[in-house]
């Protein structure tokens, strides 16, 4: 199992509880790293996602039977969400499944991030994300800022490699979806 959030002793405790061997990765604080932005040929700074790729998801194929993605695509920089999903499509085992929540509405770029900890097998605790921006002091933290919304056409493209996809409405507008490699 992968979970793409940051570090959780709860998740890292119930998965291996249950007889998993766990893996974490926080993409979305790796694709914050200063190092990855270069210049592009009009000059603008923008995030290197080969080197990205280069220096995160480095795992064999077919390795993880579950990913836990999160909110991840909603708050990565646009460059980086599709080349991000097609590793993770790899990575996964061919029946694997990856669970991805998703906002249902803007909620503004000063919308909360969050960090799902699994507390029981049908329950989710949540702690809001907070890193300081690149080259600020830590007492600088703020939220991850949401790059866009994903609209249920939009998801479907993103996960169109997949086998299948499914979509449920959660709570505090939040649609989860559940992927098979």
């Amino acid at each position: 199992m992968l979970d793409m959030g940051s570090t959780s002793p709860g998740n890292i405790a119930f998965f291996t509880g249950h007889g998993h061997k766990n893996y974490s990765e926080d993409l979305l604080r790796s694709s914050l790293d200063p190092a990855l932005r270069k210049q592009n040929d009009a000059g603008n700074s923008v995030i290197d996602s080969k080197k990205f790729l280069d220096e995160n998801l480095l795992y064999p194929n077919a390795h993880f039977d579950v990913v836990l993605c999160w909110n991840l695509p909603d708050y990565m920089e646009e460059s980086l969400v599709k080349p991000t999903i097609d590793r993770l499509w790899s990575v996964l085992k061919p029946g694997g499944f990856l669970l991805a929540f998703f906002h249902t509405r803007e909620a503004g770029p000063d919308s909360t991030c969050y960090r799902y900890h699994v507390t029981d097998t049908d329950m989710l605790e949540m702690q809001e994300v907070k890193f300081a921006p690149p080259g600020r002091p830590a007492s600088e933290k703020q939220s991850p800022r949401l790059q866009r919304v994903f609209n249920n056409r939009h998801i479907e493209t993103l996960f169109r490699d997949f086998a299948s996809i499914k979509f449920f409405l959660a709570r505090d507008s939040i649609r989860e979806v559940l992927v098979v490699r």
